[in-house]
């Protein structure tokens, strides 16, 4: 295992209002890492201190080897960042838009060119390179802010809530080609996401409330620990299914015409339905997920 991003006792304030408080975690090179936590967590600003765009109070934050607050500089060039709200210009060309970008590393015209066309097709728009920005889809355009972000062939890709505002189709496309920077490109992936079906994808997670740690492990470990399995059963007489699982002690909750039964674990529901045999016209079993745990870890929905 090999890390690339060691955050050590971290801590800042905006004045007398702590954002973070003492935070530990680190990310490994290559992986897809998420990152999560309700509005007012301390997350973005977390990010932000990582990126150099914010100071802090103490703690130590190192990336690929390099110490934050002493090789800042050196930072810049090895991570790339896709933000909320894009930051290019509307009425360049995409290629104009990474031209510009790239000419900030100061490659010269035959690596720029080089680093400009590996871009586009990574990211799948050499046919809208000479379209404006201003004119591009939502998808396209989070296209073309990635291709920013890896002009200058970055080892670590922050994406800040990457597919927010996009329709299914295209939160599909963006991810396919998020999942081939890191899986044939090496890139290690810092996400953010309202979405807790894109969280269940990493290899790893951090959730962060009130400037804390409050949770880290994978998506399985995090639905195993914090989320519970259930059966979902529809009586043929409600009356007579709710007074068979009373007499059993099994506990249960109600929703329109389907009685609903917490599982420890998926095989408990075996006995369960052997004990409702002929008394439910359907059934399904459902496994805890990802939304689950976040709000069994926070107490919050994620668009809190």
């Amino acid at each position: 295992m090999e890390k690339i991003i060691e955050v050590k006792n971290l801590y800042k304030s905006y004045g007398e209002v702590q954002a973070v408080k003492g935070i530990d975690f680190y990310v490994e090179k290559g992986k897809l890492f998420a990152f999560l936590g309700p509005n007012g967590a301390g997350k973005s600003t977390t990010i932000n201190v990582i990126c150099t765009l914010l100071n802090y109070e103490q703690g130590e934050v190192t990336l690929d080897g390099l110490k934050l607050g002493t090789d800042d500089a050196l930072i810049r060039k090895q991570i790339g960042i896709v933000f909320q709200d894009s930051v290019l210009d509307n009425l360049l060309t995409v290629e104009e838009n990474l031209r510009i970008r790239g000419s900030f590393y100061g490659l010269n015209s035959k690596a720029l060119d080089e680093a400009i066309q590996q871009s586009l097709e990574v990211t799948d728009i050499v046919e809208l390179r000479n379209r404006r920005y201003g004119q591009l889809s939502g998808g396209q355009r989070r296209r073309a802010d990635i291709a920013r972000a890896l002009i200058h062939r970055p080892k670590i890709l922050f994406l800040d809530e990457p597919t927010t505002g996009l329709d299914p189709q295209t939160r599909k496309s963006v991810w396919n080609m998020i999942e081939y920077l890191y899986v044939n490109q090496g890139v290690t992936v810092f996400l953010t996401t309202h979405y807790m079906e894109e969280a269940a994808k990493a290899d790893y997670v951090v959730v962060i409330d009130n400037g804390q740690i409050v949770a880290k492990g994978t998506p399985i470990e995090l639905k195993e620990k914090y989320s519970t399995d259930s059966l979902q059963v529809k009586p043929i007489n409600k009356s007579l299914v709710k007074e068979l699982l009373k007499k059993e002690k099994i506990i249960f909750s109600e929703v329109s015409d389907t009685l609903i039964i917490s599982l420890t674990s998926t095989i408990e529901a075996i006995p369960m339905l052997k004990l409702l045999d002929g008394a439910i016209s359907a059934f399904q079993v459902l496994n805890g997920t990802m939304d689950d745990a976040f709000i069994g870890i926070t107490g919050k929905e994620m668009r809190e």
